[in-house]
């Protein structure tokens, strides 16, 4: 049986400006986040001193907070993610999406950065703390600073029903981990991909690679972060199973990035109070995958698409 996905359905900013007249917070998971509505920004980047990533170990102590970052919201990748994919595969006035958009770190990213962008979430509570964060003016000393065009819709990552195909420069994306943080917990929502068993969110996110595929234009990146988890004491590759979703639509490996988890305070101390016979999962994947331009690339590529063969 075909299943229907949500369509998308944009929530402006006038929507955000009514949700908040009567909201001054959301619930995600178990945890209440605040509705700022006014922002004090101390800073708009990074610090000086910071470089992009030039190696395939990504490490990040402190998480980011310029701009409207927080890391409030459960799950939310580190600012410096988006920033480093936007500044290497992007240049201004590109569009860049992320389907599940989460509190929207990679929008406010694009709008420091001068580039177009769609995010879009399943969680229409998201949407309105995504729109929260890019609820604030820009205006650095440079002049040609151009207001890119941010878009925001409640909808699902398996129907990108309202985005052409081939029209996105750059995907950057944080998908849930097949149960591991559920963002509408308090909802139940039936759709939410942070709320299948593992086989299904498979399943599932086999109709996120075929959308993004899709909508991707070709010879651009489509970059995801996604980690592992243990069952019964025994790791589970819930990245590489994924990675393996992705190259099945056809997309070529470009980039195995290990991303070192730091904000793991609580985790650790609940641990040391036992010993265990494994170890405590510290890292996670950034894996970058390019559409080919054309069926030439897939010889020209061989080691590094779709190796297995079907049946």
């Amino acid at each position: 049986m075909t299943k229907n996905y949500k369509d998308m359905k944009e929530i402006t900013k006038e929507d955000y400006i009514r949700f908040v007249e009567e909201n001054e917070f959301v619930i995600i998971e178990d945890v209440k986040v605040k509705l700022n509505k006014n922002w004090d920004i101390k800073s708009y980047s990074p610090p000086e001193n910071y470089t992009p990533e030039k190696t395939t170990v990504w490490s990040f102590p402190d998480r980011g907070s310029w701009a409207t970052h927080k890391g409030n919201y459960r799950g939310n990748w580190s600012p410096y993610i988006p920033r480093n994919l936007i500044l290497k595969y992007t240049a201004k006035g590109d569009w860049v999406l992320d389907q599940m958009m989460g509190s929207g770190t990679t929008l406010v990213e694009a709008k420091l950065l001068e580039r177009n962008a769609i995010g879009v979430d399943i969680n229409l509570d998201a949407v309105m703390v995504a729109l929260d964060r890019l609820n604030f003016s820009y205006n650095p000393l440079f002049p040609k600073y151009s207001e890119p065009i941010i878009k925001t819709y409640w909808g699902d990552a398996r129907n990108l029903n309202k985005i052409e195909d081939n029209s996105i420069d750059l995907i950057a994306t944080h998908p849930p981990y097949a149960g591991i943080i559920s963002y509408t917990k308090n909802k139940k929502q039936s759709d939410d991909l942070s709320q299948l068993p593992l086989e299904e969110y498979l399943k599932e996110m086999e109709k996120v690679a075929e959308e993004s595929f899709r909508v991707l234009k070709p010879g651009k990146v489509c970059a995801i972060l996604i980690g592992d988890t243990r069952k019964h004491k025994y790791y589970v590759p819930i990245a590489y199973r994924v990675m393996q979703v992705f190259l099945e639509v056809g997309f070529i490996l470009k980039e195995d990035i290990i991303k070192l988890q730091w904000n793991m305070k609580a985790t650790r101390e609940r641990w040391r109070a036992k010993e265990y016979e494994f170890y405590l999962i510290g890292h996670e994947h950034i894996f970058v995958f390019r559409k080919p331009e054309d069926e030439k690339e897939y010889k020209k590529y061989k080691f590094s698409i779709k190796w297995w063969k079907d049946g």
